[in-house]
């Protein structure tokens, strides 16, 4: 037997048998056999060439996956968002390879990637499904572009994703395990757990873990407890945008309203757009930006004053120390201490040091060693 049929053999397994308290441990060691050999197939296909795939390297300050089934629209947002020229069509596969554009927004180059069109059993490799997701594992933020005609389309998506281990708009799982070399396995935990104990060392042991111990920050299900013993996991959040809405009837936009709602999606949080008529895309453009946690930070340059055009663009949080890292150079090497002005100083010309963190729009100066 193959581990593609070891696979589909667990993962039948696992539906077939009912959830309760008298089976839970023994489906905790189900999923954690299904993560190892989903894992170890993923290796084997990485190493014997994947099938070819999808290289497409990294450019700007953030990269952006449009996801989507085929025919949905993500050629024609491309285009309309950014300088690229991807090939339309009003048929399926229209796009056959991955087409990146750029995005200039807030002084920020956001770099989009059309992959093709995904299909359902993407994640078992139909339709060169596994090098398309491969590309979305590497991506910043997901776009999730659904049809206004086609809202369940979400629920399929999330499920490929889910397939290749992604996890969307989840944070890592609070749990940190340190082998050792004898004593058993030993669980702390800041919280109350449904989980069993036996249930959380034969997860445990069926990773490999004979003696170790284990740390919980939070009440783990059995999926997140395996995730947290993996490593090959990618978190990352998203977005969803819902094309073609110059096709519906004002009357229907209700009844997409209720489809969104049904999956835990807020309507005010969706942005509908038509990528063919260009309507909605300021506000999408403003939502990438955000979810993306990108800030502007203005350098004020010895000699030439502020640079209000072409602003350092980094994440949230970032210091000054993890600022002037990115500007390179010799600045890390010579610096002395920074002026603040803006949301995150206390006065104008505020003096700092590296640990200081900055906001959206502060106006930023490096005072260096000669």
């Amino acid at each position: 037997m193959g581990l593609e049929d070891e696979i589909e053999a667990i993962e039948d397994e696992i539906a077939n048998t009912p959830y309760n308290k008298s089976t839970e441990a023994h489906i905790g060691r189900l999923k954690s056999k299904l993560a190892e050999k989903k894992e170890k197939l993923e290796k084997q296909q990485s190493g014997s060439g994947g099938g070819g795939g999808y290289s497409v390297e990294k450019h700007g300050d953030a990269t952006v996956a449009l996801v989507g089934f085929p025919s949905v629209g993500k050629s024609s947002l491309l285009n309309s968002l950014t300088n690229a020229e991807s090939e339309t069509g009003s048929y399926e596969f229209t796009t056959l390879d991955v087409n990146p554009g750029m995005l200039n927004h807030r002084g920020a180059n956001i770099q989009l990637l059309d992959v093709p069109g995904l299909i359902e059993g993407a994640a078992a490799g139909k339709g060169g499904g596994q090098q398309v997701l491969a590309v979305v594992r590497n991506a910043d933020l997901i776009i999730f572009m659904l049809s206004v005609f086609e809202i369940e389309q979400y629920d399929r998506l999330r499920e490929e994703l889910y397939d290749i281990n992604i996890r969307v708009d989840q944070e890592p799982p609070q749990v940190t395990v340190r082998p050792k070399i004898k004593d058993g396995i030993k669980i702390t935990s800041s919280t109350d757990q449904d989980l069993d104990e036996k249930t959380i060392k034969d997860v445990l042991r069926e990773h490999g873990y004979v003696n170790a111990d284990l740390n919980l920050q939070e009440n783990v299900s059995i999926d997140r407890l395996v995730d947290g013993l993996m490593e090959n996991r990618e978190y990352i959040p998203s977005i969803t945008c819902v094309n073609k809405v110059d096709l519906i009837d004002p009357d229907y936009k209700e009844t997409v309203d209720e489809q969104l709602r049904q999956r835990d999606l807020d309507p005010e949080a969706v942005t509908f757009i038509s990528a063919e008529e260009e309507k909605g895309l300021d506000v999408l453009k403003d939502r990438i930006w955000k979810r993306l946690g990108l800030i502007r930070v203005y350098m004020d340059k010895p000699g030439r004053g502020i640079d209000w055009e072409e602003p350092l663009v980094v994440e949230q949080g970032t210091t000054v120390g993890e600022a002037v890292e990115k500007l390179g150079g010799e600045m890390e090497e010579r610096f002395r201490f920074a002026r603040v002005t803006g949301p995150s100083a206390a006065h104008d010309q505020q003096q700092v040091g590296k640990d200081h963190v900055l906001e959206d729009e502060d106006v930023l100066k490096l005072i260096l060693r000669r």
